[in-house]
């Protein structure tokens, strides 16, 4: 079992305190709300525009099987694309002041494939507190075995090969998502160091929500599409590739690059440093100047941002970043990034060929022999 976690600041570091003070200071002096602006409200209504046309000429039949593949691929994109900007947020609370509204478009995760339920004590209670730290962030835990992300991991021969297979991997983790995942973390025992004592009706809409989506994009496309059943395995699969692919690297290029860390706790289960800058520690940015980057990401480029500050809307972390980087300098912190989407991919390789090196070396020493009775 995992050992309780605890963050203790024996530096006594004041850096948290002073980055909220000029956040705080930014939105009063500027009269702005933390929440969705225009430009953010705009963003939303472009993403469901685009899943709602792209699904409605899948289903309308008027395309042959390239365009249909193409269609797939693309609504695997909106599908991330939606997570990242629409959802994400409103799981966070940070989109609107009006939980009403968080919890509505919260909702929209569903159409995605995954439990909003599940995903805010995988994600934004477990992840965003114990971030990085192995046995308890669990979204660092992607195929345990198969790719090793932490050197406290243990060694597999076959990891030596990861650098090359770890993407297509992470194309699976959609599809894992949808049929898998949610269902294996609603039903163990604890999420984390989190307790899995569901409310009753969460099980209800587990298998509710669930069922809806296995209506939309599977049942419906087999009844109405005239393709054979293959041709639909196929571009399902093409769909969820996509939207896992796209998933999967923008986490990874946030928390498992060259400078992140995978700290330890101490036999105690004592994190010897703030929580805020074990966030610095563990987190990085990627292609923070890249406007098509912030659009489609939906501020995720923006990793450290967004873990210091889950509870604002990602539409102002261009602002809060300007804010957090100078005050991580003053204090001599880290402040992690790639400065473009193509260096943090090969920043991620060269961490994944580094930790499947030792697997070469495990591999290469001899196997003894069992002594002769």
């Amino acid at each position: 079992m995992a050992r309780p976690l605890k963050f203790t600041n024996v530096q006594r570091s004041t850096f948290f305190a002073t980055v909220r003070a000029r956040a705080d200071a930014y939105f009063r002096d500027n009269h702005l709300s933390r929440h969705a602006n225009g430009a953010m409200w705009a963003k939303t209504l472009f993403f469901l525009a685009a899943f709602v046309l792209t699904y409605a000429l899948i289903l309308s039949n008027q395309f042959g099987v390239a365009a249909m593949a193409g269609l797939a691929a693309l609504l695997g994109a909106i599908c991330a694309f939606i997570g990242f900007n629409v959802c994400h947020d409103a799981l966070h609370g940070s989109f609107s002041a009006s939980k009403r509204v968080n919890k509505t478009l919260g909702w929209v995760f569903n159409l995605i494939g995954a439990s909003p339920y599940v995903w805010n004590i995988t994600h934004n209670v477990v992840h965003h507190t114990y971030t990085n730290i192995a046995g308890h962030d669990e979204d660092i835990e992607v195929a345990p075995g198969l790719i090793r992300l932490d050197a406290s991991e243990p060694v597999r021969p076959i990891q030596r090969f990861q650098h090359w297979y770890a993407f297509p991997v992470y194309g699976l983790a959609s599809l894992s998502w949808v049929l898998r995942k949610d269902y294996k973390k609603f039903f163990q025992p604890k999420i984390g160091q989190q307790v899995a004592n569901h409310p009753r009706r969460e099980y209800f809409n587990l298998f509710f929500n669930k069922a809806i989506y296995y209506a939309l994009f599977i049942v419906l496309p087999l009844l109405v599409l005239d393709i054979a059943w293959w041709q639909f395995v196929l571009g399902f699969g093409l769909m969820h590739f996509v939207e896992g692919l796209t998933l999967g690297l923008v986490f990874q290029l946030a928390h498992v690059v060259e400078g992140t860390a995978f700290p330890l706790p101490d036999k105690q289960g004592d994190l010897r440093e703030a929580w805020a800058v074990h966030q610095l520690r563990t987190t990085a940015n990627f292609a923070p100047h890249s406007p098509l980057a912030s659009f489609l990401c939906g501020g995720l480029n923006r990793q450290i941002e967004h873990h210091l500050f889950p509870k604002v809307c990602h539409i102002h972390y261009p602002a809060l970043a300007r804010i957090v980087r100078q005050t991580a300098h003053e204090f001599g912190l880290p402040y992690l990034e790639n400065r473009t989407f193509l260096g943090a991919l090969q920043s991620h390789r060269r961490v994944l060929r580094q930790l499947g090196a030792e697997a070469w070396v495990a591999a290469a020493k001899p196997v003894r022999e069992p002594a002769a009775a």
